[in-house]
């Protein structure tokens, strides 16, 4: 007897090819990909020649400062010292539900979005680490419904703030994935690249991942991307190492960047660009013309760079706008990174899909760029578009998302009545960005 499957979708509209395929999943997975009418199953669900994508990531995002612009005060010039001078003051008024609360409600909006990976960062500058104990207590939580990884971030440094070292290693014995480094933050190049060596001498103790906020300036004398490179090598941590924004990479001339380019690939470390957050942040200091704000997505990505997007924060001290789609930080992209061309969208939703997979070292993830495989798991969405190229045009949400083979977020789209008050006739069209669960 033949052993029916849990969940049939058909008419799946596969990315490139546009062709329309069946799913079937079973324990999760899928176990079947083609022609599947008529084959037994539980349940049934009509995709009706939507598109399948792969789940969505957020390599890079803050969970503990997530909504809290505004409180106490606003960050009225927009600079990232500003940011940091807010938070300050924000951080010694953290709570267990007062994370808790804001937190899990960024995660909803993440996974409506269609985000089944996310990396977080969670500040350790409070000694008694509570925002990290209260995300790593929603990791745990949201285990059934997302894949998550808590980076240890010390915002106030490592050399500037020595007891964060401490905390770091405290850090990675209660549960976190990785640590971090800031070190264009510390008081000189030397302080930073010996808070690079300590963050990866943890990281090489504890076999945990390497997340560096790196070269968030607009300073072209700010070279620690060469340094993460090369410890990347020298402890062989290599693809376990992530630079996030290297906005000063803009800046280099072209030699060194050249030269740059090559180590940056031979490491194996993954660029998390930051394209919402840093287009406002970056070139406060500039005179016109100003700096776009961006690292070098396009030239990275075109040498073999692993390159991933991040929506990075939303409405924080550092970044008052944002919705938790990744959408939003792939249209930013498009455009700072002169990639609107075919190719280079589809190359750019790679970015918020495959590359955040690759940066997350997330094994198992499927979907390679041909669909959908047997055995991939059986997460993936759906959305009302032909391709993946219209979505960064839309910004949409998915209409559905599926999760180890379950529903768990839908978007009903939103209608427009168009009313014509000389006939009192009345007309319907469908707007293009849904509504929010």
């Amino acid at each position: 007897m033949t052993i029916p499957l849990d969940l049939l979708v058909s008419e799946v509209r596969l990315p490139g090819s546009g062709e329309l395929t069946d799913l079937g999943i079973k324990g999760g997975k899928i176990t079947a990909v083609g022609k599947l009418a008529g084959a037994a199953a539980r349940n049934v669900f009509q995709a009706r020649g939507r598109l399948l994508l792969p789940p969505f990531v957020e390599p890079h995002v803050h969970l503990d400062t997530t909504l809290t612009a505004g409180d106490p005060v606003w960050n009225e010039s927009g600079t990232l010292a500003e940011g940091i001078s807010v938070w300050a003051s924000r951080k010694k008024q953290l709570t267990r539900e007062d994370v808790l609360a804001r937190a899990e409600r960024t995660l909803e909006l993440f996974i409506g979005y269609g985000v089944l990976y996310l990396r977080a960062m969670v500040d350790i500058g409070d000694p008694k680490l509570t925002a990290l104990r209260a995300v790593l207590e929603l990791k745990d939580k949201y285990r059934d419904r997302m894949h998550m990884q808590v980076i240890a971030f010390p915002q106030d440094g490592l050399v500037a703030c020595p007891e964060n070292v401490a905390r770091l290693e405290e850090a990675l014995r209660l549960g976190a994935d990785g640590v971090s480094a800031v070190p264009h933050l510390e008081r000189t190049r030397e302080d930073g690249i010996l808070s690079l060596r300590k963050a990866f001498s943890l990281a090489e103790r504890y076999g945990a991942l390497v997340h560096v906020f790196c070269d968030e300036t607009d300073d072209e004398a700010s070279r620690y991307l060469e340094v993460c490179a090369a410890l990347a090598i020298e402890t062989g941590l290599g693809s376990k190492v992530t630079a996030a924004h290297a906005n000063a990479a803009a800046y280099y001339n072209e030699p060194y960047f050249q030269k740059l380019l090559g180590l940056v690939k031979q490491s194996g470390l993954s660029i998390v660009a930051c394209p919402l957050i840093n287009s406002v942040m970056q070139g406060r200091y500039d005179t016109s013309p100003k700096g776009r704000g961006i690292t070098r997505i396009q030239d990275f990505h075109r040498a073999g760079v692993n390159v991933a997007l991040a929506h990075d924060d939303i409405r924080t001290p550092f970044y008052p706008l944002g919705t938790g789609n990744p959408l939003d930080a792939a249209h930013m992209a498009a455009h700072l990174a002169h990639m609107c061309g075919r190719r280079d969208l589809n190359d750019i939703a790679g970015m918020i899909t495959y590359g955040g997979a690759k940066a997350m070292g997330i094994a198992g993830y499927g979907f390679e760029q041909g669909g959908p495989k047997v055995g991939d798991p059986a997460s993936f969405l759906l959305f009302d578009a032909p391709d993946s190229a219209e979505l960064i045009r839309t910004r949409s949400a998915p209409r559905y998302v599926f999760h180890q083979g379950l529903l768990v977020a839908e978007t009903a789209p939103a209608i427009t009545k168009l009313l014509h008050a000389a006939s009192g006739e009345m007309a319907y069209s469908r707007i293009e960005t849904g509504v929010r669960l």
